[in-house]
């Protein structure tokens, strides 16, 4: 996702997001150390698009407490 696509989520459409891709990131991991992943490129990107997700939660939830 990119970050405008995320910036029109939810709070907790983007928590729940967060919550998802470290569960997929932490099985991307496992699988990664038992040789079964193949694209191990994605786990890159999966970090980055937590980072993301992260960052956009982070203006939201400065926003609100500002505003």
């Amino acid at each position: 996702m990119k970050a405008n696509e995320i910036k029109e989520l939810s709070v907790e459409e983007i928590s729940k997001k967060v919550r998802d891709s470290r569960a997929e990131l932490l099985d991307m991991r496992l699988r990664k150390q038992q040789g079964q992943l193949e694209k191990t490129h994605e786990i890159k990107l999966l970090r980055r698009e937590i980072a993301r997700c992260e960052t956009v939660l982070a203006e939201k939830m400065k926003a609100t407490a500002a505003g």
